[in-house]
């Protein structure tokens, strides 16, 4: 059996389905993690986040790259943010894809537009690019009750190799806050990326090993 491949660089697309502090969780626990991530923001991601977060995130990539790197200690280079039509964005071309893409929270229209092989977001895009590539994409997506439509998107990409990873906590470690309930759905991303983390223990580890 081949090891499973190293993942250095994961680009990370918050769109506008609620749950942002699971994108940005994930954004930290990667950077924690030693790993380049490219963040790509669409433009209803900034009105969720001021509206859950009370987190204003600059319009311009430049300016956002700036505050979340000192928000997460990021070292020098490790974090690049994107706008949604920055074509000439590495992410944007198959000749320089990440090693995964994670889409944390997924609104069900880029999910729609993902499954149909849509491009008209550099989200959009790079999501098609990753496939195409055969990378790992995980998609998170927000919402209930699922629709059949949206049962169907679904299905349509898993048979695509695409994770498909709702954003539904467990509760058998017992959480204690918003922020353990986050950690949870993380943790389990971490865990498709194969990405080393201490999240949460282990079924049938003990906590405080």
């Amino acid at each position: 059996m081949k090891p499973a491949p190293c993942i250095r660089t994961v680009a990370v697309a918050l769109t506008g389905a609620s749950g942002m502090a699971y994108g940005l969780r994930l954004t930290e626990c990667l950077l924690a993690a030693g790993c380049r991530v490219w963040l790509l923001v669409s433009q209803v991601a900034q009105v969720v986040a001021r509206q859950e977060l009370d987190l204003t995130l600059p319009s311009r990539p430049a300016e956002a790259q700036a505050l979340l790197t000192a928000r997460f200690g990021a070292a020098e280079g490790q974090l690049q943010v994107f706008g949604r039509d920055e074509w000439f964005a590495p992410p944007a071309s198959g000749s320089n894809p990440p090693d995964a893409m994670v889409v944390c929270p997924c609104t069900m229209g880029s999910l729609a537009a993902i499954a149909a092989g849509l491009a008209g977001t550099l989200i959009e895009r790079a999501a098609d690019v990753v496939i195409k590539e055969g990378r790992p994409l995980i998609l998170v997506p927000r919402e209930t009750p699922f629709s059949a439509l949206h049962l169907e998107n679904m299905l349509r990409l898993a048979r695509m190799g695409v994770v498909i990873l709702p954003a539904n906590p467990g509760f058998y470690h017992r959480p204690q806050s918003v922020e353990a309930l986050v950690d949870f759905v993380v943790a389990r991303i971490l865990d498709q990326l194969r990405v080393p983390h201490s999240l949460l223990p282990r079924w049938g580890e003990d906590a405080t090993e």
